[in-house]
């Protein structure tokens, strides 16, 4: 049986409905992501894990038993919030130990275990500084130095990262994880960035509009979605012109899915060769032209019309020593197994030989 469960999960507000059955399970120990846009309901499911919003009807079980039942401050739950939440007029000490206190946990025990998780935080030198004289970064350490001290059945992170600067979100992103390992904790994750999901996640649930799309391991939700837009949200997607130049491709490939609606391909998948270069019964060679050319540093996204549309190929650090531009006419490598078709209701097909 799971660790934690939540099954069927409606919440209600005045002419809005925010969940819509959702159902996860997340195991013991397991970093365990919700991912999805703003309004999808992500943060809606961990409040009421956390018990800030009772669900309109569903079961919410931790351990086996019933946690809609218990109020939010007996159940033993560690929150990170999106905003730090420090007490700024108490030191970096007193902010983690605010929760042992209520808690009657002894003077004694209490040194000791703000200690080891201000240590496991990189913060046990800076104890007795204020939160108003620390960076950003140091900040939201506190407030998981906080939610780990009272050695919580539970650990929920709602967007923890999202007021930090890029490589600094790395960096703690990284660390959360590393600690989340050692202290070996179930973990919900809120994030509507799909590279930190990817990058830290045992497991991700993709929402969108109250409902679940897609739950899986990372490789599973990037390089097998199951629903369009799961394919669109995590990574880049292009999407083929429907007609019969796509006919014509598909064809050369020996391709058939009869209740095809959406054919897609990553920019990953396509490649850039010389004319006759590649193609045969697992290849098509689209000619083109370049319409844009951007650099990223360790990679560039060419922009290239062709007669599917427009479509972005990913040149990887060895692809850069030929610089493309604007006019240049190229041919766009198109491999069969990296195609992937959706139906009318968006769902992933089958693909047929």
């Amino acid at each position: 049986m799971a660790y934690l469960t939540v099954v069927d999960g409606v919440k209600q507000f005045v002419g809005f409905r925010a969940l819509n059955g959702v159902s996860i399970s997340v195991e013991q120990g397991e970093f365990f992501t919700l991912l999805g846009p703003s309004g999808c309901g992500k943060t809606t499911l961990l409040r009421a894990i956390a018990g800030f919003n009772d669900l309109t009807s569903g079961t919410i079980t931790l351990a086996g038993k019933d946690l809609r039942s218990v109020p939010p401050h007996q159940r033993d739950i560690g929150m990170v919030f999106q905003d730090y939440a420090v007490f700024p007029h108490l030191s970096v000490f007193d902010n983690v130990a605010f929760g042992l206190k209520p808690r009657k946990v002894p003077q004694a025990e209490i040194k000791t275990r703000v200690a080891e998780a201000l240590d496991a935080v990189h913060l046990g030198a800076l104890a007795e500084r204020l939160p108003a004289a620390m960076s950003g970064g140091q900040q939201q350490r506190i407030g998981l130095a906080r939610a780990m001290v009272i050695n919580p059945r539970l650990l929920l992170m709602d967007e923890p990262l999202s007021n930090l600067d890029a490589k600094l979100r790395i960096e703690l992103r990284e660390e959360i994880r590393d600690i989340q390992k050692r202290v070996d904790i179930a973990t919900i994750y809120v994030t509507h960035d799909q590279e930190e999901a990817l990058a830290i996640s045992d497991r991700i649930c993709v929402m969108s509009a109250g409902q679940i799309e897609q739950i899986g391991t990372p490789q599973e939700i990037y390089g097998d979605p199951q629903t369009l837009f799961v394919a669109n949200f995590v990574g880049t997607l292009n999407t083929l012109d429907t007609g019969p130049n796509l006919e014509r491709m598909l064809g050369q490939l020996s391709l058939r899915a009869p209740n095809a609606d959406t054919w897609t391909i990553r920019p990953e998948s396509l490649r850039l060769v010389g004319e006759g270069e590649g193609a045969g019964p697992d290849h098509a060679a689209l000619e083109g032209t370049v319409a844009k050319f951007t650099y990223l540093g360790r990679e560039a996204h060419v922009l290239v019309k062709t007669d599917v549309g427009e479509l972005v190929v990913q040149l990887g650090a060895a692809e850069l020593k030929t610089l493309r531009s604007p006019g240049d006419r190229v041919f766009v490598l198109v491999p069969r197994d990296a195609l992937m078709a959706f139906d009318a209701d968006t769902k992933r097909i089958k693909l047929e030989d």
